[in-house]
């Protein structure tokens, strides 16, 4: 185990150098960069000169070649130091962390409501395979899961905010709080907090719900057609036993893969649904960023995404040996 652990956090530091530099040379490489998207926010009457804008660019390091400045933020990364960010003028560090609690808030709550419907879902739509109301079910996850997150986002403000507007169920717009909400009570506070999850919560649910609940679904239906289950229920093991102590506890080598790839999405935010609910998260600031050219936001943001995947993935590993006693990395 000791030297499977070595070889994969070798194998980890080259993907993460080689993806770090790819993401770098990349957007030094895209059209303008931090001063030139300021300046393009200013009034032309007030435009700097050429020499003023070189001076910035050497002030702030975008004067050298790309892969020098890569360097130099490797560099400054062996000293735990992300840099400062171009546009907010504070430590990359600080704004990312103020942005990790409304994506948590918004991805954990999604993910727990998935798997805890997914799971019941998949188990009884494999209990009633063939049945009308299985039918009717899996039509609707796979309807769910066809439709994109952001035409149902649209659609949801389009009903809660517009329609039912005056109404005890109207919802907001968007936020994550509202303007009064500091005069607010205890709970009202967290009322208020609750109505503004609502409905970017359900659109970041509905996806995954329809996705996990088929992966449950597909998993047991190859398991259920085993030798041992069909020994178990010659033996008149009651059907909700067989189902979940004998059938579901096989099917945990793939959903625990399965949980261990969603790590990485529990910060990465959701871009789109972010953007439409202009909810302060991950997803949101990673758009911004991009769009200001903001080098060392972004390339804070890669660094902590790809270092959720590798040990996502090297999570979902190592939980394969404690699921299945025959998986060894001797």
């Amino acid at each position: 185990m000791v030297n499977y652990l070595i070889r994969r956090l070798l194998i980890g530091l080259i993907t993460l150098g080689m993806i770090t530099m790819v993401i770098f040379g990349l957007i030094r490489n895209m059209p303008g960069t931090p001063l030139t998207m300021n300046l393009a926010e200013t009034d032309p009457s007030r435009q700097i000169s050429e020499e003023d804008l070189q001076r910035l660019e050497k002030i702030y390091g975008l004067d050298r070649h790309w892969s020098v400045a890569y360097f130099q933020w490797l560099g400054n990364l062996a000293k735990l130091d992300l840099g400062r960010s171009f546009r907010e003028k504070r430590p990359v560090a600080d704004v990312i962390g103020e942005r990790i609690v409304p994506t948590l808030t918004l991805s954990l709550t999604s993910l727990v409501l998935a798997y805890l419907l997914a799971v019941p879902l998949g188990l009884y739509t494999t209990a009633r395979a063939g049945r009308t109301d299985e039918r009717a079910v899996s039509t609707l996850l796979y309807m769910l899961y066809s439709v994109p997150s952001f035409v149902v986002a649209l659609l949801l403000l389009n009903l809660f905010y517009v329609r039912l507007e005056g109404t005890p169920f109207q919802l907001p717009l968007g936020g994550m709080m509202s303007m009064n909400y500091a005069e607010l009570s205890a709970a009202g506070k967290l009322w208020d907090r609750f109505i503004h999850m609502l409905l970017p919560v359900a659109c970041a649910t509905y996806g995954s719900l329809a996705y996990y609940s088929r992966f449950v679904k597909s998993n047991m239906e190859e398991v259920i057609r085993q030798d041992y289950i069909r020994t178990a229920r010659a033996k008149g093991v009651a059907p909700f036993q067989v189902l979940v102590r004998h059938a579901f506890r096989n099917t945990l080598i793939p959903f625990v893969t399965l949980i261990g790839l969603t790590l990485p999405g529990l910060l990465s935010g959701f871009v789109i649904l972010e953007s439409i609910f202009t909810w302060q998260g991950m997803g949101l600031l990673f758009l911004d960023s991009i769009t200001n050219r903001d080098y060392p936001v972004i390339m804070g943001l890669t660094l902590m995404f790809s270092l959720l995947t590798l040990a996502g993935q090297l999570l979902a590993d190592i939980l394969y040996a404690f699921v299945d006693p025959r998986v060894t990395y001797s």
